[in-house]
């Protein structure tokens, strides 16, 4: 029997979505009001989840306190109150959709967990807009 515990949490940042390759006229064109030059800001909506058998012993999948630790060391505190573009080393080259924000924090988050337990990130840009990854 497997079983879905799930953890959420937020950070606030700044992106702009271009690509450093193509004209301004390019990059608005696809990107809209997205690619603002002085960027723009959203208030993150995260929810992490592990899937995994429950352990016999202690009765949970993954200990709660830990999974929060693990999204606040490596994501809340990399993410939150920064410009994504400039000051988060992982976005120096990609662009910080929230496509990409949902990969790169699975991949920040999957190392630090047990190989058997499954992980999947949900991020939420806005209240409608949100994208799920499961690696």
């Amino acid at each position: 029997m497997k079983v879905k515990v799930s953890r959420r949490a937020h950070f606030n940042a700044a992106h702009r979505l271009y690509r450093k390759d193509w004209s301004f006229e390019k990059n608005d064109s696809v990107f809209g009001k997205c690619n603002n030059p002085n960027f723009h800001g959203h208030n993150y909506e995260l929810v992490v989840s592990v899937t995994g058998k429950i352990d016999p012993e202690t009765g949970y999948v993954v200990d709660v306190k830990v999974l929060k630790d693990l999204i606040k060391e490596h994501v809340e505190n990399a993410f939150d109150h920064k410009n994504l573009n400039v000051e988060v080393p992982e976005f120096a080259n990609l662009n910080p959709t929230a496509e990409n924000i949902a990969v790169v924090t699975w991949q920040k988050l999957r190392p630090h967990l047990d190989a058997a337990l499954e992980l999947e990130v949900v991020l939420y840009e806005t209240p409608r807009n949100f994208v799920t990854y499961s690696g």
